[in-house]
């Protein structure tokens, strides 16, 4: 059923009030193509955790409801769990590591929901969705006609896919397909998780439980502070560039890029090296132990802080020479 004046604000994680025109949830292919039929312009939300409403939402919003996992094969060691668009991210995590299905361990506690998972490329302690990821089937919101996605097809990039960008808002995820594995294949180079984990014996819980450690001492938790986690995505910049930024700040550091001629580095080091790092301006600001997060400590607007946002890219571009990019999808 279709309703009014929908309020959104304990439907984003930044917490925002704001409200949808019109606001649907739909659970099943039936249900969405009855929308579909309506032949509105629709706007799809999963579990808005990496949106920033800059403003009310004016066309119909459709809450991707749709639920359940299953395993739909095992051949040897490779397992392929199929998981509905609607479901939780991090408790399919969970159901993994239950049966002790290796590969989405690292991406413990990401926010959202699995349908919004390959359209961010979702990614954490040297592993990312596309890793693991064997197919997903998507709903054309013109016509209700069904499509199924491989991995060269959803052009997979760092925090970007082909549903972020020319195929942005044309197409519903009903569910992914996963290819783990029953053969543990343990990725705890990255960060600090081999420090965390130290002498103990490697399990899937294990890596789990430390991704889980790291991040909740990072990042805010929404319930308490509204955030959408990292806001920025770690920019990728020519070696050359990232030599000349080494000579006056040797310390910066940095990580492989898919292109042995380019470097990535952390926004949130230049962010916080800039002074943004705990800023505050009245109801909104930088979170005062990670800077790459941007904070609604309560009745903050969107629009303060896209406006902040831009202020930090002003900055950062002309303190180190180095564009940043919204890893928040703004609406």
């Amino acid at each position: 059923m279709i309703q009014k004046n929908y309020p959104l604000q304990k439907l984003n994680s930044f917490g925002l009030e704001a409200y949808a025109s019109e606001f649907v949830e739909v659970s099943n292919e039936a249900e969405l193509r009855e929308i579909i039929a309506l032949g509105r312009e629709l706007k799809i939300l999963g579990g808005g955790s990496n949106i920033l409403l800059s403003g009310d939402v004016k066309t119909l919003l459709v809450k991707n409801n749709f639920k359940g996992i299953e395993v739909v094969n095992e051949a040897g060691d490779d397992i392929l769990v199929k998981a509905a668009g609607g479901e939780n991210w991090h408790e399919l995590v969970l159901w993994s590591i239950e049966r002790n299905f290796c590969g989405i361990e690292n991406l413990s506690l990401i926010p959202g929901t699995v349908g919004a998972a390959p359209i961010q490329n979702i990614g954490a302690y040297g592993v990312e969705l596309k890793d693991v990821f064997y197919a997903l089937e998507a709903v054309d919101l013109k016509n209700g006609a069904i499509r199924i996605f491989n991995s060269e097809e959803c052009k997979f990039g760092y925090r970007d896919s082909v549903f972020k960008q020319e195929l942005k808002g044309k197409y519903f995820i009903s569910s992914v397909t996963f290819k783990l594995s029953l053969s543990a294949h343990f990725k705890i180079a990255y960060g600090d998780l081999k420090t965390i984990l130290g002498d103990h014996t490697l399990t899937l819980k294990a890596v789990s439980d430390a991704v889980i450690k790291i991040r909740t001492s990072k990042l805010p938790n929404p319930a308490e502070i509204g955030n959408a986690g990292s806001f920025f995505k770690n920019p990728v910049i020519p070696i050359h560039q990232f030599r000349t930024l080494l000579e006056k700040y040797p310390e910066l550091p940095s990580y492989p890029a898919p292109s042995s001629d380019m470097v990535k580095i952390p926004a949130g080091w230049l962010i916080e090296k800039a002074g943004w790092k705990g800023y505050r301006k009245e109801n909104i600001g930088v979170h005062e132990k990670q800077a790459l997060v941007l904070v609604n400590y309560g009745g903050g607007k969107g629009s303060e802080i896209y406006q902040l946002a831009q202020e930090i890219k002003a900055d950062v571009l002309e303190k180190f020479g180095v564009e940043i990019e919204a890893e928040v999808n703004v609406w």
